[in-house]
């Protein structure tokens, strides 16, 4: 049982978008229910020192990150980041006859405690995962190069280490575009001679060409002035450092 607050109306909801099964409103919440939930935030507060206690007497490295009692006190979550597995049966057992309810601990990672802390994201908004993302999509360094974004991990990773989730929301778009868009590394020929595209971008409808003339010049074109003859190996690849930036 669940203590909530209605944040949209009713609407249409594609049934693609649902997720099942569907839990059911049990009813509209009372004064005492009110009350009830202000007096477990109390609660939760409460038992944070007590964690820390435990915690350090097991000698264990376990970063706290957020309590939830459920409505009914039926259960109390603890949740955490550690780096690596831990063993924390003996603490479990210690909590539980503090709190003399059933203790759940669920190990979390970076993207989830950024989810649950929130905070503002470089865009200036607050974070997508805090505000309207109800689950994480799987984001590459592969969509950053196709968006023609800087491969710097300070210019595409999010406060919590990992890859921005931004990235995924325009990957489909810039699939379907490309798809029929000269792509960089192609060797083609233009009305100024033959070269190589370093850049394509579709937003501008603009290709850049590195010309084979003494001065490897770089031109401007439209994608129907180029014709594509060939493709070359391209001398920027991923750094594989950054590949830590993905969310595993």
């Amino acid at each position: 049982m669940e203590y909530g607050e209605v944040v949209l109306p009713n609407r249409i909801v594609p049934e693609k978008e649902i997720v099942s099964p569907l839990k059911p409103v049990l009813r509209k919440a009372t004064e005492a229910d009110r009350e009830k939930d202000v007096l477990n935030r109390q609660l939760e507060a409460a038992a944070r020192p007590v964690w820390e206690e435990h915690v350090k007497k097991h000698d264990l490295e376990m970063q706290l990150i957020d309590i939830e009692y459920t409505f009914d006190n039926a259960k109390l979550i603890f949740y955490f980041t550690a780096e690596g597995r831990v063993d924390f049966r003996d603490l479990v057992k210690d909590l539980a006859s503090v709190f003399r309810t059933r203790i759940e601990l669920r190990q979390i990672g970076v993207r989830d405690e950024a989810k649950f802390i929130g905070g503002m994201g470089v865009c200036g908004r607050p974070f997508c995962c805090k505000t309207f993302l109800s689950d994480f999509s799987q984001v590459s360094i592969k969509m950053a190069k196709e968006q023609n974004l800087s491969l710097s991990s300070s210019k595409i990773s999010g406060t919590c280490g990992r890859l921005m989730c931004c990235l995924k929301f325009e990957q489909e778009v810039y699939e379907q575009e490309y798809a029929t868009f000269p792509k960089v590394d192609s060797l083609v020929i233009t009305p100024a001679g033959r070269g190589v595209i370093v850049e394509s971008n579709f937003l501008t409808g603009k290709v850049k060409v590195k010309m084979e003339d003494a001065n490897n010049s770089i031109k401007t074109f439209a994608p129907n002035e180029v014709k594509i003859i060939g493709q070359v190996k391209s001398d920027t690849e991923i750094d594989t450092s950054l590949l830590e930036l993905e969310d595993k």
